[in-house]
């Protein structure tokens, strides 16, 4: 465990601080970090800058998802709760990581979380009301903005004049807004926001954007403080393992990293901290390459243990979205505007003048929280509802009006696997997430499809006479209703948890709940691997959370 001196002449090399991955966690971490100027930080990114114009415009998800500019372009192994299928496993690869190519949608999740996540690392740092204050810190809430329609309630729980921008979307579809009334006939109960720690009901979803564009990471926490003299940033430069040396009592040190960088190899070393904000998948697999991890693993790649840690990669959560599709009559969806020159024509004009229709569409619309049956104690299903229709993602629309109601479960008991395939540290991993393969996981999968039958057959949405597409009225049992489900059912890209916080007494606790590495001194992980549980809803804004309390927990390590 020697450290490295082999460096380039060119680059400065000393920090005090080293984040890798300027995704969602990195780019706050930096700024944060940065904002003392005593504090030398390196920010470093795999992918390039975010100058490609489908990162902005908010429908150009659809052409950064599996595009080599934007995406890892992962693929998980083939799934036996998907009855063999292999998914697309998309992870954002630029400035900005996944907040530049994922779904803008603005949720935090239940306040159940975090109080759960309290009570596993027996650390009261994470219970919801000291989450509450790291939300709102960097929150921009348009409801908050002069002239703007909050309430009292608002004002508790959000935020005003931070970086992250969140507002209404710019656009509603009647097809939709009767669906949502559909969802209050059926027992659901609207509401006027998601975030209050008790997400049950129905509404549009809030959306991080500005205007119409939008509004990723590095805009919000890289602009304008890129330039600061003590923040240095490397893009376009791969991180190949971590170094080390002894620290006080034999321990092993991280005192920095190996990287690749315009085909120089170099080591760029950290005086104080690195931090590993590589997400759910790149965080787990740089520390296996760098000999930390499962020992058996860890021997099938002849890699040198530096601390043998069986639950790095392990725990893998995800939420496995099934897409039931609804033929409809008489009704303006998006599979009937955009099967025509002249239809395609008048989104793009309405947004080039506007900033709204179509082109300003997040990837779904309408939201609701609600019990996949009576019995479960809390909502446990999240619908995300479109206004059109198609195979499977990067495929053509289909050519007849339709309407997509995606329902997941957010507490998945299944458990799946991150692990290296080689050495090589531009292989990419094996991604097993083993959907559906637990019994509970099966139940209610059957049972989200029935709720979602029950919404789509109420008063509300029966003048648009809907026939159901998939997975087809037909099939009935929980056998037909669960092999359908895995049939259709795909990823939203919310993995979490394969380098899961926890007490000392876990042996597959990767952090503890300061999310310093165990046995490693100087070492840190930030990023949505770190949850023990994966959070009830769309995990971007948690994460941002995260690291907006790592950040003073290492400033306050000084």
């Amino acid at each position: 465990m020697q450290l490295m001196s082999v460096f380039s002449p060119h680059l400065p090399h000393d920090f005090d601080y080293i984040i890798v991955g300027a995704g969602t966690a990195g780019c706050l971490l930096a700024n944060r970090l940065s904002a003392d100027p005593a504090n030398r930080v390196l920010l470093i990114e795999a992918g390039g800058r975010d100058n490609y114009h489908w990162i902005h415009i908010p429908v150009g998800y659809l052409y950064c998802i599996d595009n080599p500019r934007t995406d890892w372009r992962f693929r998980t192994e083939p799934d036996k709760g998907l009855n063999g299928r292999s998914l697309i496993y998309p992870r954002g690869k630029t400035l900005g990581g996944c907040s530049s190519i994922n779904g803008m949608l603005y949720l935090r999740g239940q306040a159940r979380d975090y109080d759960g996540w309290a009570e596993l690392t027996g650390d009261d740092a994470w219970r919801w009301e000291n989450c509450l204050p790291d939300f709102m810190k960097h929150e921009d809430h348009y409801r908050l903005d002069e002239g703007g329609d909050a309430d009292d309630t608002h004002r508790d729980y959000h935020g005003h004049g931070g970086e992250w921008r969140i507002e209404k979307q710019r656009l509603k579809w009647q097809v939709l807004d009767d669906f949502a009334t559909a969802a209050v006939e059926a027992g659901i109960p609207r509401t006027r926001d998601f975030n209050r720690g008790d997400n049950e009901g129905v509404d549009y979803f809030e959306v991080n954007q500005r205007s119409g564009w939008r509004w990723n990471t590095s805009k919000a926490f890289l602009r304008g403080v890129e330039k600061r003299d003590n923040l240095t940033l490397w893009h376009s430069t791969q991180v190949l393992g971590l170094e080390f040396d002894k620290g006080e009592g034999g321990e092993p040190h991280c005192r920095g990293v190996k990287a690749e960088r315009a085909g120089e190899k170099l080591v760029a070393t950290a005086s104080r901290e690195v931090i590993l904000s590589a997400g759910a998948i790149g965080s787990p697999q740089l520390l296996q390459l760098s000999g930390i991890g499962p020992a058996d693993l860890l021997a099938e790649h002849d890699i040198p243990v530096v601390a043998e840690l069986p639950g790095v990669g392990e725990n893998l959560q995800d939420h496995l979205q099934i897409r039931s599709v609804y033929k409809v009559t008489g009704a303006k969806t998006l599979n009937t505007m955009a099967n025509s020159l002249v239809g395609k024509a008048k989104i793009g004009l309405e947004y080039v003048l506007k900033r709204s229709g179509p082109m300003s569409m997040a990837p779904s619309q309408l939201c609701a929280f609600t019990r996949s049956s009576d019995d479960q104690p809390h909502p446990n299903l999240e619908y995300h509802v479109q206004p059109l229709s198609l195979e499977a993602f990067g495929q053509p629309l289909h050519d007849f009006p339709a309407i997509t109601a995606s329902v997941c479960n957010l507490n998945p008991t299944s458990r799946g696997t991150v692990r290296i395939k080689s050495a090589d540290p531009r292989q990419a991993p094996a991604i097993a997430p083993n959907y559906l393969s637990t019994p509970e996981d099966r139940q209610v999968a059957a049972d989200s499809l029935r709720v979602t039958r029950r919404i789509a057959g109420q008063p509300a949405f029966a003048k648009y006479s809907p026939e159901e597409f998939k997975p087809g009225l037909e099939y009935e049992s929980n056998e037909d209703l669960t092999r359908l489900a895995g049939d259709i059912g795909t990823t939203i890209f919310h993995p979490v948890g394969t380098a899961k916080m926890g007490r000392d007494d876990d042996p597959m606790a990767v952090v503890d709940s300061r999310l310093r590495v165990r046995g490693i001194q100087g070492l840190r992980v930030v990023d949505a691997s770190i949850m023990p549980t994966i959070t009830s809803g769309n995990t971007n804004s948690p994460t941002l959370m995260i690291a907006e309390k790592a950040a003073g927990w290492i400033l306050d390590a000084r």
